[in-house]
């Protein structure tokens, strides 16, 4: 039997006020249950409390990405390094190193490096391999030789015997050096000259023997050995001698006043030819002794090679037995061996700066106890069988990476020698994995470039930084590149990984393989006892109480709040490790040694307290009066558009008043989007609504032509405004205003929509809610109010329990759509599109009465311009009677 209301008309519906049958059947049909709007975790499910929790699997909820990971890892060849993509705090770091340390504990375990002296070319350092362990074990053995080495050079060379065989040298040096002057002094006495030498240089010469002196006597003594006295004798002899011929021809002279000029020109040509025969001689006697002094030069050499042969001999005598025992150590390694043997040779030539010890080559180096001639510098050293290197490098710079040669300044001198080369990231992980933030590594100039090329060519070659920089730079080491065997894991955002595949050519090339990591899994009972591992190895870690069961599920519950879906549970580690962290603070300050629920709900309480400060003053306007929002009665125009504002880690959903307006008889349907006019919207905002006027245009193009514009805006709103889930909102303001029929103000709406009039799922679903909620709540709830929200996020519902609660007690209701249609009949009361046998709609359906008014306002604009003719007729009429009044006059 078919009730009373349903016999009445439309109009008498609006007239009695009684609900029209569609609007109750929507009402009924969209109604979201109380049971729907949360799904709670059985805690009956799960363990008594953390400690008997089960084992945790490392890569729970994360099998893609470690597949990927797996493949890289399993092809040696080149370019097959990872880019693990995912959102920062879902723990990838942690994840990969534990299945990294998993990974290198098995694989073989890499070689150490050295980098030393390059006698050949000092300023190319040898870089050396030697087995895992064996870094070390050099650096002491050569040290400790060195010490020995300097201490038994000394002792040898300190030694009589030594002292013995050195003045044994000299003596017969300097014996033969006096046979040699004696020999020469000999002969020059032939020709009546001496050997003497010249005080102020020591420079050896012929003098006549009348030039001597005593003094010069005894010096010739002292340079030439003593020359015999026999000698000295015999040029006082030859003195005297010469002063009796001249005392004698003294007298001749006085004697003989008459003699006769050809006596004296005989007794001057004699003269003359003496001279001349002395200069001779000694001419030919100087030559002598300087080729004399080439042979005494030669004998210095040759006694100079003596003793160098001698102090080598010693050397090698001394030096053998402490370098025998080592030879054999490294028997195995035939470039240690080498080099030991270099280290030996250099040693011998070197033995008297070594022994002198005044020459900086061989005196300690800064920081080492051996010189840097002699230092052994361990780049990389393993402890054998510990598997290979996983390493994470926090501050990926150039320098850290590749690593670097140190300088030193001393006395304005800059220096630098191989003890000074240090490792970087790439040599410490070489031959294991090395992980990376792939945002820190764009942070640092050339760190990419440097990383990228010693990828590419499998070698690290150390640069200086400040010569790539500057292009000039001060002279430094060139070592030799050191080859490299390593996998290289990026961590980043899936943005970046995009943004990195479009600017740089080559990063396809060499990061070859890309590892997704998810932000949440599926929320199944599996599962759940896997995060609760997860949350049993934290507490572990991090040595935190215990937690129980409920508040197990209270977690979990939380977990699927963050990930805006019933059916999915959020991965995200650090929020994870932050309730932890604050729900066992509560314990502890309650005195409770294990963690319950309601710890949990505060520290929930607690981080949305400290992040609603925004969230806050926006309710203080709303109690002021400075925010316009009406949550009961009815308006035309106007809807509560339900949004969310976020701003850093803050994020809050609240109410925001959406108005349209109808200029009738302007335009040709169009419609004002002041948002996006004035840049306030964004792009998917734009889109939205280019939607909403095409679904418009659709629906009454092909009944009425749309005579109108209208504008769109967001009340009291400042700020930018982007994405498409106020697009049902737009479309209910606008078709309430082309109608004329009222909303209720008691509903919010949010969702997008498609060019059909489907409503779509929108994000942020909880937090408007809540947001609608919390201001009906302050303007005090009457039992009317609620959302309306598209079906399809009715799965994403995790809502609070105050609103739930509510629900329940009927004071707040929850609507989900599939169709405009439905929200503007929950909206407005109204049936909106049903269409009589014409084809046309119903005058009492919304759109009817959307039509209704186009055709209204096209008649009114027609007896508009029907009085604007007639009136435009009457004056063109008079003025013609006017002027023929005028012609009769002057006629």
């Amino acid at each position: 039997m078919a009730t009373p209301t349903a016999k009445l008309t439309n109009d008498e519906q609006e007239k009695t006020n009684t609900p029209h049958p569609l609007f109750i059947e929507v009402k009924q049909r969209c109604l979201i249950s109380a049971d729907q709007l949360k799904r709670y975790s059985e805690p009956n499910e799960l363990p008594t409390d953390t400690r008997t929790a089960p084992d945790l699997d490392v890569g729970f909820g994360q099998q893609r990405a470690l597949k990927a990971l797996h493949t890289a890892l399993d092809i040696r060849a080149s370019g097959y390094h990872v880019f693990a993509a995912g959102e920062n705090g879902l723990g990838k770091r942690t994840v990969i190193s534990r299945l990294l340390t998993r990974i290198a504990a098995d694989a073989p375990t890499p070689d150490d490096w050295v980098y030393v002296h390059n006698f050949t070319d000092p300023r190319t350092p040898l870089a050396l391999r030697l087995p895992a362990g064996q870094a070390l074990l050099l650096q002491q053995q050569v040290s400790s030789l060195w010490q020995q080495a300097k201490k038994r050079l000394s002792q040898r060379f300190r030694s009589d015997q030594y002292q013995s065989k050195i003045e044994a040298i000299k003596n017969d040096t300097h014996q033969k050096e006096s046979h040699a002057y004696e020999a020469l002094n000999a002969e020059g006495k032939q020709y009546d000259l001496a050997l003497t030498f010249r005080s102020f240089d020591n420079k050896a010469m012929f003098v006549h023997p009348s030039q001597l002196t005593v003094d010069s006597d005894n010096d010739q003594e002292t340079e030439i050995d003593k020359i015999s006295n026999d000698n000295k004798n015999k040029s006082t002899i030859a003195d005297d001698h010469h002063d009796n011929t001249a005392r004698l021809n003294d007298s001749a002279d006085n004697n003989s006043n008459n003699t006769n000029d050809d006596s004296r020109t005989k007794s001057g040509n004699s003269e003359y030819e003496s001279e001349l025969n002395n200069f001779v001689q000694k001419n030919h006697m100087q030559k002598r002794l300087s080729q004399l002094t080439i042979a005494l030069e030669r004998l210095e050499d040759e006694a100079n090679d003596a003793i160098e042969t001698l102090h080598r001999n010693i050397a090698r005598r001394t030096l053998q037995p402490l370098f025998t025992p080592i030879y054999k150590q490294f028997a195995n390694q035939p470039l240690i061996v080498d080099y030991l043997k270099s280290v030996f040779t250099d040693m011998v030539t070197h033995v008297e700066r070594i022994v002198n010890g005044d020459d900086e080559e061989f005196v300690k180096a800064v920081l080492t106890t051996t010189p840097s001639r002699y230092a052994v510098n361990v780049i990389v050293s393993h402890t054998p069988d510990s598997g290979a290197p996983v390493i994470f490098e926090d501050l990926p710079t150039h320098l850290n990476l590749l690593g670097h040669v140190e300088q030193i300044t001393q006395l304005g001198t800059v220096t630098t020698d191989v003890s000074m080369i240090r490792a970087g990231a790439l040599h410490r992980a070489n031959g294991g994995y090395l992980l990376l933030e792939a945002s820190h590594l764009l942070e640092h100039p050339y760190a990419w470039q440097g990383l990228k090329r010693a990828l590419q060519s499998r070698k690290i070659k150390l640069s200086s930084l400040e010569q790539m920089l500057t292009l000039t730079g001060s002279l430094s080491l060139a070592p030799a590149p050191i080859d490299l065997d390593i996998k290289v894991i990026l961590l980043g955002e899936a943005d970046l990984y995009y943004e990195l595949l479009e600017l740089e050519p080559e990063f396809d090339a060499v990061f070859k393989v890309r590892a997704d990591f998810h932000d949440d899994v599926v929320r199944t009972s599996e599962h759940e006892l896997a995060l609760v591992a997860k949350m049993a190895d934290i507490i572990d870690y991090a040595n935190l109480y215990p937690f129980d069961r409920s508040a197990q599920a209270a977690l979990l519950e939380h977990l699927s709040l963050q990930a805006e879906d019933q059916d999915r549970l959020s991965l995200h580690s650090d929020l994870l490790i932050k309730l932890l962290h604050e729900s066992n603070r509560h314990a502890r300050l309650s005195g409770n040694n294990i963690v319950e629920a309601y710890h949990v709900t505060q520290a929930i309480d607690d981080m949305d307290e400290r992040s609603g400060y925004l969230r806050d003053l926006y309710w203080d306007e709303l109690k002021n009066g400075q925010q316009l929002i009406q949550t009961q009665g009815s308006a035309i125009g106007q809807v509560n558009a339900l949004t969310v504002v976020s701003y850093a880690d803050s994020e809050f959903g609240m109410p925001a008043r959406l108005t349209a307006v109808i200029q009738p008889n302007i335009g040709t349907g169009e419609i004002l989007d002041i948002e996006r006019d004035v840049d306030l919207g964004g792009s998917l905002h734009a889109k939205g609504m280019l939607i909403m006027t095409s679904y418009l245009r659709a629906l009454f193009s092909q009944h009425h032509a749309l005579n109108f514009s209208a504008s769109l805006a967001f009340e009291q709103s400042y700020a930018h405004i982007d994405g498409d889930s106020a697009t049902v909102s737009e479309g209910c303001a606008l078709l309430s205003a082309l109608a004329n029929v009222p909303i209720d103000q008691s509903f919010a709406i949010t969702g997008s929509m498609n060019q059909l009039g489907e409503v779509q799922a929108v994000g942020g679903i909880n937090s408007k809610i809540a947001g609608f909620f919390d201001a009906c709540r302050e303007q005090e709830l009457n039992g009317q109010q609620g959302v309306v929200i598209p079906m399809a996020n009715v799965k994403q519902l995790m809502l609070r329990d105050d609103i739930i609660a509510a629900v329940k007690a009927g004071m707040f209701h929850i609507y989900g759509v599939h169709t405009l249609s439905e929200a503007l009949t929950l909206m407005t009361g109204l049936p909106i599109d049903t269409m009589n046998k014409k084809g046309r709609y119903r005058k009492g359906t919304l759109f009817g009465k959307i039509l209704e008014r186009l055709m209204l306002w096209d008649d009114n604009q027609d007896d508009y311009e029907g009085i604007e003719d007639k009136k435009s007729k009457k004056e063109r009429q008079e003025k013609t009677e006017s002027q023929t009044s005028k012609k009769s006059r002057q006629a």
